[in-house]
């Protein structure tokens, strides 16, 4: 009965509507969307918080977004468990220093994969604060809601994704 678990591919309309049930639940529960980006802002002003040992609550930033641990920021440590139990259960998880992907295209040298991480998390994360959510926030929450913003945040998100993908397989002269 269980053994759709150990899959090494699921079915993508059985896992969207697993999602959509999900989405439904997170509503009725917290009258609130499905979302990752704030759970990242709210770690930020933890760590800073940590670090400092100042308050960030005075910061007006942290007054719309308390440095907090909240539903959305478990809903964040159980994508990565489950992720972790799922391949572990489908027997597909694999420790990798450098993706192949990667290493096809780039070689081995650190720095390059250090720059690029480091300048594409700083992008995705003032991506995501500026478009006011994720992928997750707008892909799943906002287009089931038929919010504008978030389909035209969706047809960028492919746009930028075909782009990317572009450029690592084929490169700058592809």
């Amino acid at each position: 009965m269980m053994g759709f678990l150990t899959l090494k591919v699921w079915s993508p309309y059985l896992a969207g509507a697993g999602i959509g049930v999900l989405s439904w639940f997170t509503f009725l529960l917290s009258n609130k969307p499905i979302g990752c980006s704030t759970a990242f802002t709210r770690t930020s002003g933890m760590i800073e918080q940590t670090l400092t040992g100042r308050s960030v609550a005075d910061q007006p930033y942290y007054q719309k977004f308390p440095a907090k641990i909240d539903w959305e920021w478990m809903f964040v440590l159980g994508i990565v468990i489950g992720s972790l139990v799922s391949a572990l259960i489908s027997g597909e998880f694999q420790l990798r220093l450098i993706p192949s992907l990667w290493m096809a295209q780039f070689g081995l040298a650190f720095f390059p994969r250090f720059i690029t991480a480091l300048v594409g998390g700083i992008v995705l994360g003032i991506g995501a604060r500026w478009a006011g959510g994720c992928t997750s926030g707008h892909g799943i929450s906002g287009t089931m809601q038929l919010a504008i913003s978030s389909w035209l945040a969706v047809i960028l998100f492919f746009i930028g994704g075909v782009f990317t993908a572009r450029l690592i397989y084929y490169g700058f002269g592809g």
